[in-house]
């Protein structure tokens, strides 16, 4: 694969990153759940706890961290469209990134096929196959 395809690649791998930061975002900001409002969720929000000087419930940490999460997927996405364009310049340099993109996308893969559902599941393993193609001509 040369560095036109390499590039191209990686831009795939950002717009499925894109999609996974949009879906995570908005299932996140519309309090969204497969059984809708349950006693748990409830449970989650009445619960309260002082941390360092907060009160906080679980509901606000379980929220945060989703946020936290579409966070880093929208800076992913940044960072891999930026990277399509350094692997045009410096082919060699950009392969212990890519790499460690892969990996990760790899773990997620399999995170996803363990604990979550076929949406998360498939984006993340299409950003794993278009990383690992980015890779492949330079292993």
């Amino acid at each position: 694969m040369n560095t036109m395809q390499t590039s191209t690649s990686l831009r795939v791998a950002s717009g499925a990153t894109l999609v996974l930061f949009a879906g995570h975002s908005l299932g996140g900001l519309s309090s969204w759940s497969p059984l809708g409002n349950t006693t748990v969720l409830d449970s989650m929000k009445s619960f309260h706890l002082q941390v360092t000087g907060f009160t906080r419930s679980y509901w606000h940490f379980y929220v945060g961290f989703g946020l936290v999460i579409s966070v880093y997927l929208l800076a992913q996405a940044v960072l891999l469209w930026q990277l399509a364009s350094l692997a045009k310049a410096n082919p060699v340099g950009t392969r212990p990134v890519i790499a460690v993109f892969f990996a990760t996308a790899v773990l997620t893969t399999v995170l996803a096929w363990m604990f979550f559902f076929l949406p998360p599941l498939v984006i993340n393993a299409v950003i794993a196959v278009f990383l690992g193609l980015a890779l492949a001509p330079r292993l």
